[in-house]
């Protein structure tokens, strides 16, 4: 289950879902895997957060140890990603000595684990979280580019990486704007879950469309006025950009970019990292999209521009990049394995 640029998550379920029978059983029509899923997401919604935190990121640990395969796709892209940074002068000394250090590496993908645990328990609480409460444990690094881009009542084109907490600068975002974001999500199978994953999200400000709609449907939000949003560090659909990613070419969606050259509208790509004390530090950077040429030299100028940007983003904090767990570089792809 991950937001935008990925292939199973969040769209609204279908209008004409089948009629549910008595003896319905998962898979057709009603799915009692995906309503207990549901009922545990509100109880988690209304027990205190801290204690919440520390089982995820007990439960991180845990996840570290018995998924091998996953802790090996991490290991790869995270080392690409400390060689890249530490090349670059970037990154904290743990990161930069990570480059060469094995022990170093592997303590970044311990930490990667227990963030990631941390991503579901945000994405499980999403519904109950307060816009207020959010805002004031919110600290912007970058006021200039959110005040330009936020504050202005025009719309932006907004982008991301699986990184840090996806949920709440959607949350903030949307409460700056003042309106709701049209942001695509993968549809998720199960109906139950399709259901909760729109109403939740719509609680957060997003108005969610399925990718099969995903063009046609931001289009018509951005002639309404309002902002749309993508997280675009991962190929999925098979159809990206070959782009130069900490030194090597990796395919990212040229979504954002052929956006930008369409609309003529700004973009800025974003993050909520998180820091102590249940605290988050928001950066936006906005995204050179004066590009010349042709619609696909265009386009790919744009997204190459976009991927230098996600690696200012990544330096501040690669451990808390969800996207490591699953293959970015083509030559870092490790398809042995099927842990969850």
């Amino acid at each position: 289950m991950k937001p935008a640029g990925s292939a199973k998550h969040g769209g609204p379920a279908s209008g004409d879902r089948p009629a549910e029978r008595k003896d319905a059983s998962p898979g057709t029509g009603t799915s009692l895997r995906g309503s207990a899923i549901v009922a545990g997401t509100r109880l988690l919604g209304a027990l205190p957060e801290g204690p919440l935190v520390a089982a995820a990121e007990s439960i991180g640990e845990l996840w570290y140890r018995v998924a091998p395969a996953k802790a090996a796709q991490a290991r790869a892209n995270l080392g690409r990603v400390c060689e890249g940074l530490a090349a670059q002068g970037r990154g904290s000394s743990l990161v930069r000595r990570a480059a060469t250090d094995p022990d170093a590496l592997e303590l970044i993908v311990r930490r990667a684990f227990r963030h990631a645990a941390r991503y579901y328990l945000e994405m499980a609480r999403v519904g109950s979280r307060d816009a207020a409460d959010t805002l004031a444990r919110m600290d912007i690094e970058t006021p200039g580019e959110v005040t330009e881009a936020l504050r202005s009542g025009k719309p932006v084109i907004l982008t991301g990486l699986h990184y840090g907490s996806i949920e709440v600068p959607v949350l903030v975002v949307s409460e700056m704007v003042g309106h709701r974001v049209t942001a695509p999500m993968e549809i998720v199978g199960d109906p139950v879950l399709a259901r909760w994953f729109m109403d939740s999200r719509k609680r957060s400000g997003v108005n969610v469309v399925p990718l099969s709609e995903a063009r046609p449907a931001l289009m018509a939000a951005i002639k309404r006025g309002e902002s749309v949003g993508m997280v675009a560090d991962r190929d999925l659909l098979h159809n990206g950009i070959m782009v130069p990613f900490f030194g090597h070419p990796a395919p990212l969606p040229a979504g954002p970019a052929l956006l930008a050259v369409e609309t003529g509208l700004p973009i800025y790509a974003g993050s909520a990292r998180r820091a102590p004390h249940l605290r988050y530090r928001g950066k936006l950077i906005q995204i050179p999209t004066d590009a010349r040429g042709r619609l696909r030299e265009r386009v790919t100028t744009i997204t190459t521009e976009m991927a230098k940007v996600f690696e200012t983003l990544l330096a501040d904090g690669p451990e808390q990049w969800f996207g490591a767990f699953h293959p970015i570089w083509p030559d870092l792809a490790i398809t042995e394995g099927d842990d969850a």
